[in-house]
């Protein structure tokens, strides 16, 4: 195939002009020869169709079929030599065929015959090229008055392919007798012949000659010919110019097209009015908007290669601009409002000024834009604004006078087939193009530096709040069109979607919402039909429901982020509150109800009322999603609206009933505000639903959903409903499929790699919801006396679908049949023991576990059985992954103490002879070395402070103020020697300062009842299991701590019963599904072992202590079976199951840490934790395992002296101490790992003391408010 046929010739000329016709775009864009030619070299590289090309795939062929036999023949002799080891290596292969094929007689006569038919078909392509320009000359002739006669039709775009047209390469003195005969005092001829030869020229030798700033010049006055034809070609030759060749040189075309137009606005020929309108279809006119329209093409492209070439040239661009935009007519000042500026034409073709936006996208041109517009073109500015104030002053007049606005939407919709503008519609065009510009200027702080701006016809100066409260009211005082309104036949160029697209973007933007829209003057503008609406005055507001639903969508969007919710919580200034106005959230809470309750007249009977009502509920969910906003709204009841209008719609509706809109807010609210609405169910059915279809959400939806799911999993109802919805199945699986399946939809190509950490990564987001799940709450209502399965045979295909699945196949292995069920026992297991070790951190879950399910036992049993084999009988442990985890869990779950009084073993390994220094054992006692020394009590020294309390306390006289005395000689002692305050000296202070407490009336806050203790011994069986495993472990600890002495299990016991005895006589009886009320307390009663423990074991000074502090309000909070199912609590909470430490206490704890650790309370949110759980497990076992038993006893005691509210900043005090590791490991994403497993190191409650003194300065009366409401009131 070394010969070519004429036929070959053929086809390769047509399959080389298909291949040059695909890559015209890059070849004419090409600034030189030298470049295409670079370009073409370099095709391979740059196309990624280069193989797909007919030419290419002919000479792959050709190739192939000339020298493939070399080819195959060279390798055969390579491959043969390098199994020879005489060559080695792909690369040494490669290059010895192409070397040896390239030498071949073969490749040499191929190369001769492609150059010899390439000369043919290049040659024959070169003549018929310049056929095609001849005849492309008489078609050209032939077609002019077709072009004349087709309206509007875009000629000055370089349309036409470049290869149906021909360049004529011209010199340098060609180039200057083009020049000498386009000069205006030629003849037209000789100029209209002139202007055909510069057609053909390529743009760039034009550029670059040496005649073109005389060209410039005539091309620019000759723009302004009467014939429209000889300035339509220049038009022409300007937009091929901007199509092809480079900015540095287009930047001179369009300065001098700019400069054209400018003058002519400024001549005296020149007399357009805007009261006139616009006749698209004159000639003039039209071949005016062309000139424009080829402006603005090259605004709207310029930006993307501006940056590439010095700042002066762009400078040149946007001054040439803006000093068009700016011309005034300044011969008649009497009709100078009614002058057609350039900017009219402009918005006519760019109403939505793009351009503006192109341009102020890149901080490189957006700083030169607003610096010229700062020195030089304010007037632009200016009228943009004044633009604005007239539409907003014909639409406020309007709404007045519906027949005008009647008028005015017909001129829209009239002669929309005769291409005219009226002289309205024309001001509407560029109010448009104005209320875009203004939106996007002030999107950035250099824009805003514009401001204030001073108008001719106004006194005042027009600062940006005025602006904004302007646009605001744009959106309910215009008019709303028709669909087939205004020339772009869209809804999306109403004033009210405009301006709702600028506020949106302003919501977006941190700086600018605050500079912008943190307003109170703005609020109020956005609340002004809410308000009207709530008073009842006349409402002149065009389409009312879409303006309130536009309205609650910037409020929602405010009250997102943190500052803007401070805004419509406090006002602007929250320090000085305004007098004149409440507040922006009474507004709409007050509003907001009254649409529930269908109470407003001009809405009822509204199809899309719902949709309002949805809205409107959305904005208050923003609001009542942080802790200070709920606080706000819970005086309003909202919560309780909310439920009737939704049981109401249930009722109304035969669907499965959800709510109208922001369901899973209302759990939330319905949970803090502790009055259940009955809708638990359906709003997390809603919610699963919701995650389960992966409904797209922002971050702070996506970390605030978990954080809800956190919240309703630590109460009882939560639990449930989170059970019945199929959440926890879907968890469970997801886990099960992460663990031990794999994605089904993954195609294996190799085995999966070994897990590193203990927990594999894919598994990490499942192990912290379990743990987000698995609060003591939940826990009891998805545990209790439910039996482990313990299956003798387990299918391989058996998915867990339930929490006692996870503990059954994961945790519990007590047999083969569950080994060999895990594809990965190991890794499976270890994730079994971490899950079963977080959990054990909750005492009260560890009772539970360990009294249903002896995991103690297990777990000795499992390391019984890992020990080596030898001769002489079991040898020593093996020391492997599992052994470890078990080793401590055994230590964890069995030993109580603070950071300084128990050693937990590692669960790594060291380097070194010894990896694992700690002893492993398979029964009990422990091992002694994980029993820290008792540091022995330094002798007690004589203290006047601490005498002088112990007097006070001990005074017979009661004087006014003793209390306060009391509590300030306390403060002194803690601050000073807190050591002392333990032991007998602990006991005796809080002892009588309880007893006078409980002796008056206005400090006893419950009823204490008339009960006496039973002197008879009390047997440990009559406790339940859960108790009796409590009271082993309380005097186990009281032992090491040298507390308690022998038989003290008996003592502790007579406490218990009695204690339940007493507290039952204040207990309602509770018909409920609930387990956690079926119990006469869910849970070990921590705090009265702690007191018994104060009281060194003595059981009579316990129990006549609990009794008198029971009527004390404090004992709500610190004694948490004290409230259980009682009587002092309203119905509503009972059934709930929820807690007054939960809905009080934790929920002001979450409110504090976000105004005084905002840093912690972000690292919750991004973790999806709630902080309200975990104080909640802290409480609930009076910081056991968390503090050394001397903090245990100063948190007991300051917050019996000092007041209920401590246990609040004692909290806070705790997040301050841990601020740093809690930042650290949100960063690890294990926080909630951290926080329940971790003791508190180094934390001091003296230390903190006065901390908590300046909380207590700030927050008293508000929180002692909420905690003295958790009783039933008196009506």
């Amino acid at each position: 195939m070394s010969h070519f046929t004429s036929e070959d010739e053929a086809l390769l000329q047509s399959m080389l002009r298909q291949l040059l016709q695909s890559v015209k775009e890059k070849i004419t864009g090409a600034p030189s020869v030298e470049c295409a030619e670079e370009i073409l070299l370099h095709l391979e590289e740059t196309d990624e169709n280069f193989h797909n090309y007919e030419f290419v795939k002919y000479l792959r062929q050709y190739i192939n079929n000339t020298v493939g036999s070399v080819i195959e023949e060279e390798t055969e002799k390579c491959t043969s030599a390098q199994n020879q080891g005489e060559v080695s290596g792909y690369d040494t292969l490669v290059q010895h065929v192409t070397k040896k094929t390239r030498e071949s007689k073969e490749y040499r006569e191929m190369m001769h015959a492609l150059k010899n038919v390439m000369m043919v078909v290049v040659e024959s392509l070169i003549n018929k090229f310049e056929e095609d320009r001849m005849h492309n000359k008489e078609v050209d002739s032939k077609t002019k008055k077709e072009r004349q006669s087709g309206y509007y039709t875009d000629n000055c775009s370089d349309s036409d392919s470049s290869f149906n047209q021909s360049y004529t390469f011209m010199s340098q003195e060609q180039l200057q007798l083009l020049v000498e005969r386009l000069d205006p005092i030629q003849p037209k001829e000789v100029r209209q012949e002139a202007v055909e030869t510069l057609c053909f020229a390529p743009p760039s030798d034009i550029l670059n000659s040496e005649s073109w700033p005389n060209l410039r010049k005539h091309l620019t006055m000759s723009l302004s010919d009467p014939d429209g034809t000889f300035s339509e070609k220049i038009l022409r030759f300007y937009a091929k110019t901007f199509s092809s060749s480079p900015f540095n040189m287009t930047r001179e075309v369009y300065t001098s097209l700019a400069r054209h137009l400018e003058l002519y606005f400024l001549s005296g020929e020149y007399s357009l009015r805007i009261s006139a309108g616009l006749d698209v279809s004159n000639t003039d006119i039209n071949c005016l908007l062309k000139k424009v329209r080829l402006l603005n093409e090259y605004q709207k492209e310029a930006p993307s290669s501006w940056i590439r070439h010095p700042e002066k040239y762009m400078e040149e661009v946007v001054e040439s601009t803006l000093s068009l935009l700016s011309v005034k007519h300044e011969s008649s000042p009497a009709v100078s409002p009614d002058f057609l500026s350039p900017v009219y034409f402009l918005a006519l073709l760019d109403i939505k000024a793009v351009w503006f936006k192109k341009w102020t996208h890149a901080y490189y041109s957006r700083t030169v834009v607003l610096r010229l517009l700062e020195k030089k073109y304010k007037s632009l500015i200016n009228a943009a604004v004044q633009q604005c104030l007239d539409y907003f002053e014909f639409c406020k007049a309007a709404v007045n006078k519906n027949s005008r606005v009647s008028d005015f939407s017909q001129q829209h919709c009239s002669d929309k087939q005769n291409f005219s503008y009226t002289g309205p519609e024309l001001q509407y065009v560029c109010f448009v193009h104005s209320l875009c510009l203004l939106g996007r200027l002030l999107i950035y702080k250099q824009g805003r530096n514009l401001f204030p701006v001073q108008l001719k016809n106004k006194k005042d100066s027009v600062s940006i709040t005025d602006l904004l409260v302007l646009f605001t009211q744009l959106i309910y005082y215009s008019p709303r069109y028709p669909k087939t309104a205004l020339t772009m036949h869209t809804d999306s160029y109403s004033p009210a979607s405009l301006v709702m697209e600028i506020l949106q973007v302003f919501c977006d933007q941190t700086g600018c919402a605050a500079e912008c829209l943190y307003k109170d003057a703005v609020i109020d503008a956005l609340l002004h039909p809410v308000q009207s609406l709530l008073s009842g005055t006349e409402v002149y507001i065009n389409c009312l429901e879409t303006t309130l639903i536009e309205v609650a969508d910037i409020l929602a969007r405010i009250a997102a982020v943190e500052d803007g919710l401070s805004l419509l919580l406090y006002g602007e200034n929250e320090k000085t509150a305004r007098e004149d106005s409440p507040a922006a959230v009474h507004v709409i809470i007050q509003f907001t109800k009254k649409l529930l309750h269908d109470d407003i007249s001009l809405l009822s009977g509204s199809e899309i009322l719902p949709v309002v009502k949805g809205a409107f509920i959305f904005v208050c969910r923003q609001m009542y999603r942080t802790c200070e906003g709920l606080q706000m709204l819970i005086p309003y009841g909202l919560h309780e609206s909310i439920g009737e209008a939704w049981k109401k719609t249930s009722l109304l509706s035969e669907r499965v009933p959800t709510p109208v809109t922001a369901v899973d807010s209302t759990s939330s609210v319905s949970l803090e505000s502790k009055n259940i609405t009955g809708a638990m169910n359906d709003c997390v059915n809603y919610m699963f639903s919701s995650l389960s279809k992966k409904i797209q959400t922002n971050d702070y939806e996506e970390f605030g959903n978990r954080v809800i799911v956190t919240q309703i999993a630590t109460t009882p109802t939560g639990a449930v409903a989170l059970q019945s919805s199929g959440f926890i199945k879907a968890l469970v699986t997801e886990l099960w499929a992460l663990l031990e399946c794999g994605k089904d939809d993954v195609r294996i190509t190799q085995p999966k790699s070994t897990p590193v950490e203990p927990i594999d990564q894919s598994c990490r987001k499942s192990f912290l919801s379990l743990i987000n799940l698995l609060s003591y709450p939940a826990v009891f209502e998805l545990l209790s006396k439910q039996d482990i399965p313990n299956k003798p045979i387990y299918s391989l295909r058996e998915v867990p679908t339930d929490i006692i699945d996870i503990i059954d196949r994961l945790i519990i292995l007590n047999s083969e049949a569950k080994i060999h069920s895990l594809f990965s026992y190991e890794q499976s297991h270890i994730f079994g023991l971490r899950l079963l070790n977080v959990l054990c951190c909750e005492l009260n879950t560890l009772l539970l576990l360990e009294t249903q399910y002896k995991v103690s036992q297990v777990l000795l049993t499992a390391q019984e059985e890992n020990v080596t084999e030898t001769s002489e009988g079991p040898g020593d442990f093996i020391i492997d992954g599992l052994s470890v985890e078990r080793n401590h869990v055994l230590v964890r779950i069995n030993l109580i103490g603070g950071p300084q009084e128990r050693i937990l073993p590692l669960r790594v390994l060291d380097k070194g002879s010894d990896p694992y220094p700690w002893p492993m054992f398979s029964s009990f006692p422990l091992p002694k070395c994980y029993l820290a020394e008792i540091p022995r009590k330094s002798e007690f020294r004589q203290d006047k402070d601490l005498d002088k309390l112990l007097s006070l306390l001990k005074s017979p006289e009661k004087q006014t103020g003793w209390r306060e005395s009391c509590r300030k000689q306390f403060c002194k002692v803690m601050k000073a020697r807190p050591d002392i305050i333990s032991g007998t000296i602990l006991a005796e202070l809080i002892e009588k300062f309880v007893s006078h407490l409980s002796e008056s009336r206005s400090d006893c806050y419950f009823s204490m009842g008339n009960y006496k203790a039973t002197d008879a011994d009390v047997k440990t069986e009559s406790l339940s299991s859960v108790q009796q495993l409590g009271v082993e472990m309380t005097v186990r600890y009281g032992k090491y701590l040298n507390l308690l002495k022998e038989n003290a299990e008996n003592g502790l016991c007579f406490v218990l019963m009695n204690c339940e005895k007493f507290l039952k006589q204040q207990q309602r009886t509770v018909e409920s599904p609930l387990c956690c009320l079926q119990e006469h307390c869910a849970g070990y009663d921590w705090f009265a072992s702690s007191v018994f423990l104060i009281m060194s074991g003595d059981r009579e000074k316990t129990f006549t202590f609990l009794q008198r502090f029971s009527r004390l309000l404090v004992s709500a909070f610190l004694w948490l079976p004290r409230l259980h199912i009682s009587v002092h609590l309203p119905i509503t909470t009972v059934e709930s199951g929820i807690h007054p430490v939960y809905f009080c206490s934790a929920h002001h704890i979450e409110m504090l840490l976000k105004a005084e650790l905002p840093l912690v309370f972000s690292a919750f949110h991004m973790s999806g934790f709630a902080p309200s759980q975990i104080c909640l497990q802290w409480i609930s076992q009076c910081f056991w395992n968390y503090m050394d038993w001397s903090e245990i006893c100063h948190y007991i005691a300051i917050c019996i002296f000092l007041g209920p509210d401590y246990q609040i900043y004692m909290c806070i005090s705790v997040f301050r101490h841990l601020q740093q590791d809690i930042l650290k490991h949100t960063e690890a994403q294990d926080l909630q790992v951290f926080l329940k497993e971790e003791a508190f190191h180094g934390f001091r409650v003296s230390d903190y003391l006065e901390y908590m003194e300046s909380l207590e300065a700030i927050y008293r009366p508000m929180l002692l408010k909420d905690m003295r409401n958790i009783r039933v009131q008196n009506t």
